[in-house]
């Protein structure tokens, strides 16, 4: 369920994961507290910063400083911005950049950046002297309610979205809400795909709430402040069930099996970001549950609605640049998700909005059927 609108004062949501527990702490001018927070969590540490050249030219400054003013020894390892980061290419080279800064067992990298750097930074740390501690600093809306929580690491591969990875907990995450000043509004929309995904899994008076209220998220505030801590609360509680994604966190895979495979087929590109092949992909899976009779025709058309009026793309078409894969290509990617068991297709659909269940009873005939439906569509 939804909590009470906060004004003002950090929220802090804590992640229940035994001797591996850690806090969100979420609020605006956040950043500021960071080198504090790191300094009582490791006295006497240092820090790599894994970034972004994007991120880098609004934010490294900042961290440095808040950093090197808590007595802590800074060095940084920047990538490209953009999704074709997370590759083996750059995943080596941030691995030597941490071998050369000479980070050791009892240092700890700082992620300062989206899902990419996340991601990517994470599981460098996870693997550098077989694992230094990391702390997540995420600058996207995306990252502060979604990819930052849960000790999810990875790259891509050829072979399609975060293949290569591991479980991986940070010991800490702070999310300034004031870094998202400076994201772009597109990269905003992207991250609301993945807010309002914890409603339609499972918390169908937050979706009500976001349905009424997200304009107000877009513009910032209290209501902004308040969808991360609902995210940031629903992750985690799921998280502590689930840590490695047996059962209950698959749930999180709402939209993502359709939505990855997309994503793949525009190359990890800009064409797609992750959070809009997310939204496309809840738009596939409500029209999928819909068609198969688990939810009425009405939800599932008022959820695609609400996903296209926050600029989110709910059909193929809405993606530019056309020319999309062969169904069989398609159906290929589809079955390199992670989900998959034994060569059995993994779905989250729905039953209702906030009634999300995991099936393995869908047939590839159907799946593929519903395919050449959309992708004949033009």
């Amino acid at each position: 369920m939804t909590a009470p609108l906060r004004t003002g004062e950090p929220i802090t949501v804590n992640v229940a994961l035994g001797d591996r527990s850690y806090d969100i702490a979420i609020g605006r001018g956040l950043l500021a507290t960071l080198g504090a927070r790191i300094a009582r969590l490791r006295p006497g540490c240092k820090a790599a910063i894994v970034t972004d050249e994007t991120v880098a030219r609004h934010h490294l400054a900042a961290t440095e400083s808040v950093l090197t003013a808590a007595g802590i020894a800074v060095s940084t390892a920047k990538v490209p911005a953009g999704e074709s980061s997370k590759s083996f290419r750059f995943f080596e080279r941030v691995c030597d950049d941490l071998l050369a800064a000479r980070i050791e067992r009892g240092d700890l990298v700082v992620a300062l950046g989206g899902g990419v750097v996340g991601d990517l930074g994470g599981f460098a740390a996870a693997v550098v002297r077989r694992g230094v501690d990391y702390v997540q600093v995420p600058t996207t809306l995306l990252a502060q309610v979604d990819s930052s929580v849960g000790g999810k690491t990875a790259i891509n591969s050829s072979h399609g979205k975060n293949l290569i990875g591991a479980f991986y907990q940070p010991i800490l995450v702070v999310a300034d809400t004031a870094l998202l000043d400076t994201l772009p509004e597109r990269q905003f929309r992207a991250g609301y795909a993945e807010t309002v995904k914890y409603g339609l899994l499972g918390d169908a008076a937050f979706f009500e709430w976001l349905d009424a209220n997200w304009r107000e998220v877009f513009a910032g505030g209290p209501a902004r402040e308040h969808a991360i801590a609902v995210s940031c609360r629903a992750k985690a509680a799921i998280v502590a069930r689930d840590e490695r994604e047996t059962g209950d966190r698959m749930l999180l895979n709402l939209g993502h099996t359709f939505g990855h495979a997309f994503e793949a087929a525009a190359g990890f590109s800009d064409r797609l970001f992750h959070g809009e092949a997310v939204g496309l992909g809840m738009a596939l899976a409500f029209e999928f549950s819909a068609r198969r009779g688990l939810i009425s025709k009405a939800d599932a058309d008022r959820v695609i609605a609400h996903l296209a009026a926050a600029g989110l793309p709910t059909h193929v078409k809405a993606v530019p640049g056309g020319n999309w894969p062969t169904v069989d290509a398609m159906m290929n990617l589809i079955s390199q998700d992670k989900k998959v068991k034994r060569g059995q297709l993994t779905f989250i659909l729905v039953r209702g909005i906030g009634q999300a269940f995991v099936t393995r009873e869908v047939g590839p005939d159907e799946v593929r059927a519903f395919l050449a439906e959309k992708l004949s569509v033009r």
